[in-house]
């Protein structure tokens, strides 16, 4: 191994790309012999590069062995590091090393990121570019080395150096409450069904539940109590919302049309009031202005018939003035004596 190393160093400076070579040289602590397989899995699919037969050439295979071999590793250094420990605390601790914010980290911290190459645009699934390129990295390490390899370089260079296993295994990661703050912080209803609950051979419960966002169905956790399925859950509904940008949009979407609702008119409130129509009443006219005595009235209105003003009556006695007249009757005359006066007047 030693002269293998020595011997990869004297070639460094006859190589084409000995810069490429000395990066990957302190990310992965030792020499890549096929440089081809390291350039592979450090290109991401947005730059859409084919080959010869037309076929696109990126790191999405390598990614998937990757990850396959990622598991395994893991899984055997976690299984001889905590010796005695159930089945499922060892899942947990695996699930924690390999999960793709772990990984994310991993890149950012070891240089992977500077040397991928992409398109440049930034996109929702490149969140995980650096954990995809991990990834890959593993499965050119396994092709070009082989398994040793990979176990030496998760223990010495990731393990040893940047992660420390047992705060990894024994720090609780609340799911439930991260999904919980974001619907919050969102104002987007969340729930958690129950889809089934059952017995195993052995007699041990099982649950399953099921995240319910705004009506929509989320992840789905199966555990041996709410609590483990809830958690499960919560954690596979974080990683589609943050990797199905489809999902998230139909959230939102679903959001937008219940607040609709919500903020439509609302009706006029019903009155409480009881009606009483089941009383008659009847409509009692105005009382009219009392008249002390009708007799007394019809009197009071005679009397007060017009009274011609004074002033006028003595101009009426001046056009009549009969102060001229002024002979003098007899108090006592006979018919013969009238005829005979007015005879005698009439021919004076």
């Amino acid at each position: 191994m030693l002269n293998n190393s020595i011997i990869d160093r004297i070639k460094l400076p006859f190589r084409k790309e000995k810069e490429l070579f000395s990066s990957l040289r302190e990310i992965l602590g030792f020499y890549p012999r096929h440089i081809e397989l390291y350039k592979l899995a450090l290109m991401h699919k947005s730059i859409a590069r084919r080959n010869a037969k037309g076929k696109p050439v990126n790191n999405e295979r390598l990614e998937f062995l990757g990850d396959a071999v990622l598991d395994a590793v893991v899984g055997d250094i976690v299984y001889r590091h905590f010796e005695g420990k159930r089945e499922g605390f060892l899942t947990n601790t695996r699930s924690k090393l390999v999960q793709r914010d772990t990984l994310n980290k991993l890149a950012q911290e070891m240089g992977i990121n500077r040397l991928i190459l992409s398109s440049g645009h930034s996109n929702s699934h490149n969140n995980y570019m650096g954990g995809n390129a991990f990834e890959a990295l593993v499965g050119a390490i396994y092709l070009d080395r082989g398994y040793n390899m990979c176990m030496r370089f998760m223990q010495k260079r990731i393990l040893s150096q940047l992660i420390n296993i047992d705060k990894v295994a024994y720090k609780e990661v609340n799911f439930k409450s991260k999904l919980i703050e974001w619907s919050q912080k969102n104002k987007v209803r969340l729930d958690f069904k129950l889809v089934s609950q059952s017995k195993e051979s052995g007699g041990s419960p099982t649950f399953i539940y099921k995240a319910i966002i705004e009506g929509l169905d989320g992840g789905q956790g199966k555990g041996y109590s709410k609590k483990e399925s809830q958690q499960i859950a919560s954690k596979e509904t974080l990683q589609r919302l943050k990797r199905e940008p489809q999902f998230i949009d139909a959230v939102f979407a679903a959001k937008t049309e219940r607040t609709k609702m919500e903020e439509m008119p609302v009706l006029n409130v019903p009155d409480t009031e009881e009606k009483e129509d089941f009383i008659i009443t009847h409509d009692i006219p105005a009382e009219e202005p009392r008249e002390d005595n009708p007799k007394t009235t019809a009197k009071t209105k005679k009397q007060e018939k017009p009274v011609a003003p004074a002033v006028e009556i003595e101009e009426e006695n001046d056009e009549f003035d009969l102060s001229d007249i002024s002979a003098a009757t007899p108090k006592s005359q006979s018919r013969e004596d009238i005829i005979a006066a007015a005879e005698a007047a009439a021919y004076e």
